[in-house]
């Protein structure tokens, strides 16, 4: 074998050169059949995407890392007794392996960080983009900027003095950029804190509308009016932010509640206006079944009683259709079952409001709607204390330590959705 390898290095520098673009290219296909493709085959198993989106990228730089090795190898091979133009071109190859290495690190964080970001995230969390792109950027810049400042190094360019130059005139932009800057800090701020994500609707500074992008320096939402408002990063930080797609809870986004006061004469029975504006909001087709609508006494005004009524809708660009609706057919059902809404009116003395026939009608609708009413109250107080037993049995058994973290994190999350609705019966909402 040492024989064999003198005999290689005694070749002439053309023939050496010929051999070693042969040995290039095989070490290139080597590389391709028994790596990349064979990882290829790998990837494309498994469920998740950022793998496969890694394997193109990381090949080609695979192969440029091979070629310039090749290179690198072959000319202290063919030419080692001109050593010195050759370890001249040392920093260059050092150069190309610096950026190549750095190239690769920017190219993985790009794909995995996002992988990495939605595998830890809560299940119950609200996230329609998924990733944190200022993160990455940031990351990337950071990977970027050492591996160019090692490169110059290489080079033999310092950069110290450079910074040292600049300081004195980052602080001038500094002071000159100050709000901008802050946009772009507040804006870092946004990402990570994730108040809303685009699509969401939320009410900012007096106004009302869907966030179509958040930028580096401002967030735009679009309202109903299909106006674009450019709200500064700024002001959206320092302000109080409603964010109607989040209202659903257990991380349903979209779902918003559709609250409605609706005032009847004092003269009505109470359980015959609940039950009728019961049934309204369970015909209507936007009003989801759960959570379950209800129907509360809310105030005794002084011209009115005042019932609220509470339902989900399941999309909130479907609120005022649905408001619509039940308000439509409030009116509608109120004329069938004779119940009056309070306004000012002036009476003829001695004429007869009410025929004995509508009397009589309504007062059949008035018993039925009470019985219904006491099963609706019983069902109700049924569904509570067997809420409470399920939350009790939840909490003795999340005191075993010996539970693994899924089934833990799963009876948390139906404790806290039992805590919900039992805090809603006590307090009369959904």
């Amino acid at each position: 074998m040492s024989g064999l390898i003198e005999q290689i290095n005694s070749l002439d520098s053309s023939v050496k050169l010929i051999v070693a673009g042969i040995g290039l290219l095989m070490a290139i296909l080597l590389s391709r059949f028994a790596i990349v493709k064979p990882w290829l085959k790998v990837v494309k198993m498994t469920s998740a995407e950022w793998d496969d989106e890694l394997h193109a990228p990381i090949s080609i730089r695979l192969y440029a890392f091979i070629f310039i090795g090749g290179i690198d190898f072959s000319l202290h091979w063919i030419y080692p007794e001109d050593g010195e133009w050759v370890a001249s071109l040392a920093p260059l190859f050092s150069v190309f392996y610096i950026v190549l290495t750095t190239s690769l690190t920017s190219v993985s964080i790009r794909h995995i960080v996002p992988a990495i970001s939605e595998r830890f995230k809560h299940k119950s969390s609200v996230t329609v983009s998924g990733s944190n792109y200022l993160i990455i950027f940031m990351f990337r810049g950071i990977v970027w900027f050492g591996g160019i400042y090692l490169a110059l190094s290489e080079m033999g360019i310092e950069l110290f003095g450079l910074f040292a130059s600049l300081a004195v005139f980052s602080i001038i932009i500094g002071l000159a950029m100050q709000q901008t800057l802050g946009n772009i800090v507040n804006s870092f701020m946004l990402s990570l804190d994730q108040p809303f994500e685009v699509g969401d609707r939320i009410d900012v500074e007096n106004l009302t509308g869907s966030v179509a992008s958040v930028g580096i320096l401002s967030t735009k939402i679009l309202t109903y009016e299909e106006t674009l408002v450019v709200i500064p990063n700024n002001t959206l930080v320092n302000s109080i932010v409603i964010n109607h797609a989040r209202g659903g809870g257990d991380g349903v986004a979209r779902r918003i509640s559709l609250v409605l006061d609706i005032g009847v004469e004092y003269g009505e029975d109470i359980d015959h206006v609940k039950y009728t504006l019961l049934q309204l909001m369970r015909e209507c087709p936007y009003v989801i079944d759960e959570p379950n609508p209800r129907v509360l006494l809310n105030e005794l005004g002084d011209f009115a009683k005042v019932f609220r009524m509470y339902g989900w809708v399941k999309d909130y660009s479907d609120e005022w259709v649905a408001k619509d609706w039940v308000l439509k057919s409030i009116d509608e059902r109120f004329r069938e079952e004779g119940i009056g809404i309070p306004f000012p009116t002036r009476f003829n003395i001695g004429q007869e409001h009410k025929s004995t026939t509508n009397v009589r009608k309504k007062d059949a609708s008035v018993r039925l709607a009470r019985m219904q009413m006491i099963k609706e109250d019983k069902k109700l107080r049924e569904e509570r204390e067997s809420a409470r037993k399920e939350l009790e049995e939840i909490k003795e058994r999340l005191k075993d330590i010996e539970l693994d973290k899924t089934e833990r994190n799963l009876l948390e999350e139906t404790s806290r959705e039992l805590e919900r609705i039992i805090s809603m019966f006590e307090a009369g909402e959904d």
